[in-house]
């Protein structure tokens, strides 16, 4: 089978290989709080830092999944308001979750086929944490790095979190524009699931300390101390650790990697054109380059991702309130040009006999 699902998704393919290798050089056994397990770590960060361009002055931490990641930030690092901006499904649960631990959770929702208005915000009066989901799995959209250094410069003194989970390490994202970022990965990482990256700027950090909430296993405070160390507050996916490692060190630098995930999207976008397959979005502006979703009638829907199973080809399904309208394609960076090649035939070959059928 060939995987589109937009997570998990295909992994890359040398992940066989590099856990042979973890197996055969004793990786799976290390203790996490070994001499051998914090070189592990300190190499990890540093690739991470590399390849993806994180600022020198930034944190990088390990947690569990984007969803630990939500729980962090609300009891670690907000202490009053914070103000969640989102167009889709994965960035209302962000706020409802955080809406639980934190009854001054605010929520705003805007078009998906619109950008988000920086310039028509008034958040002045209630200092807080700004929550965006910078590329929206459900839906297929992205607020794109411009957008966020724009509300940088209009409230500096608020925290910016983000959640990329669908976007980091699959297109460059300028991470001096926000205060936290993360992203499980599963996705553009090309990973098995079970691990994921949060990086925090020396603000986040010192809010983190300032607010010194220190009840929970993963009370960012405790994250801080562990990290500076090698370490983590538990006994972390050393497994996990390792392939990212392995991983970072294999694939290009992310502008590399970015300029082949916005030319691959361009053409998906020129055979979505040819064929009249519609795209969820009609604001081109606003489209993830990371996460195509196609719409239509749930039967053609229904039929497309069929006959695509039959091909060993599958189709992401549709999720939320777009789950029977809309299937999705991920375009992350695991993915080969070959299979790539498939699914384009495949989608050609389906029109043309769609075509036959009608004539």
């Amino acid at each position: 089978m060939i995987s589109f699902y937009p997570g998990p998704s295909r992994v890359n393919e040398r992940i066989p290989r590099y856990i042979k290798d973890a197996y055969s050089q004793g990786i799976l056994s290390i203790n996490h709080r070994s001499e051998e397990f914090m070189g592990m770590y300190q190499r990890t960060v540093a690739l991470l830092r590399e390849k993806l361009e994180v600022p020198r002055d930034y944190s990088v931490f390990f947690t569990s999944s984007a969803t630990e990641c939500w729980e962090i930030i609300a009891q670690s690092v907000i202490d009053s308001t914070s103000y969640h901006f989102f167009n889709g499904a994965f960035g209302e649960k962000w706020f409802s979750y955080t809406n639980k631990l934190n009854a001054l959770a605010i929520g705003y929702r805007f078009d998906m086929n619109l950008k988000l208005k920086t310039g028509e915000l008034d958040l002045s009066a209630q200092p807080g944490v700004i929550c965006l989901t910078q590329n929206e799995t459900s839906n297929g959209t992205q607020i794109d790095n411009r957008q966020i250094e724009k509300l940088r410069q209009r409230y500096p003194d608020h925290l910016i979190a983000v959640d990329a989970t669908s976007s980091m390490a699959g297109v460059f994202l300028d991470f001096k524009n926000a205060d936290v970022w993360y992203a499980s990965v599963q996705k553009c990482f090309g990973m098995p699931a079970g691990l994921a990256v949060m990086i925090c700027s020396p603000q986040a950090i010192h809010k983190a300390l300032e607010v010194n909430e220190r009840d929970h296993y993963n009370s960012l405070p405790f994250i801080i101390e562990m990290t500076q160390k090698n370490q983590t507050t538990h006994t972390p996916n050393v497994m996990g650790i390792y392939l990212m490692m392995r991983i970072m060190e294999s694939v290009k630098p992310i502008a590399k990697v970015h300029q082949k995930t916005v030319e691959r999207f361009n053409g998906y976008r020129k055979l979505m054109d040819k064929l009249s397959l519609s795209h969820l979005v009609k604001n081109e502006d606003v489209r993830s380059h990371t996460v195509i979703p196609v719409v239509g009638e749930p039967t053609f829907i229904e039929n497309v991702k069929k006959a695509a199973r039959e091909q060993s080809i599958v189709l992401g399904n549709g999720y939320g309130e777009h789950k029977d309208t809309t299937f999705r394609i991920a375009n992350f960076p695991a993915i080969k040009n070959s299979e790539i090649q498939t699914l384009m035939g495949f989608l050609k070959e389906y029109h043309l006999q769609g075509a036959e059928a009608k004539s």
